[in-house]
């Protein structure tokens, strides 16, 4: 199939296409005219790409875990696992720096709100 019948078979632009191959996690076989003709099994291979991607993954990290996926072995898939361990610890520090984040944040607005609100008091005259 061509590259745009990949794209709607899969949910995808063209676009996106052409930046898994630049990437290296697609590969297509080129017609004597340079048209990119991709098989059966790509359209499921994208969906895969598609999920490691909206597991916050990236195109570097998803390259490692590919091997896992064309030449399954009990190695690949232990380093596919040690790798998807370690993307998973990176996201529980990403997202405890932004609780401690929002929560710096919030004590801001507290104070800020402290100083305001005693600002009006002090600001009231008495009648």
């Amino acid at each position: 199939m061509r590259i745009g019948e990949l794209a709607a078979r899969a949910g995808v632009s063209v676009r996106s296409l052409r930046y898994y191959e630049e990437q290296g996690l697609l590969t297509s076989t080129r017609s004597a005219g340079g048209q990119r003709h991709y098989t059966e099994y790509d359209v499921e291979r994208v969906a895969f790409v598609q999920r490691l991607y909206a597991a916050g993954l990236s195109s570097r990290t998803i390259i490692e875990l590919l091997p896992c996926i064309d030449s399954p072995s009990d190695e690949n898939s232990d380093a596919a696992m040690e790798r998807m361990a370690k993307e998973r610890d990176r996201l529980s520090a990403h997202i405890e720096e932004l609780l401690r984040t929002r929560d710096a944040l919030d004590t801001l607005m507290a104070t800020a709100q402290a100083h305001r609100d005693a600002r009006r008091v002090s600001c009231k005259v008495p009648a």
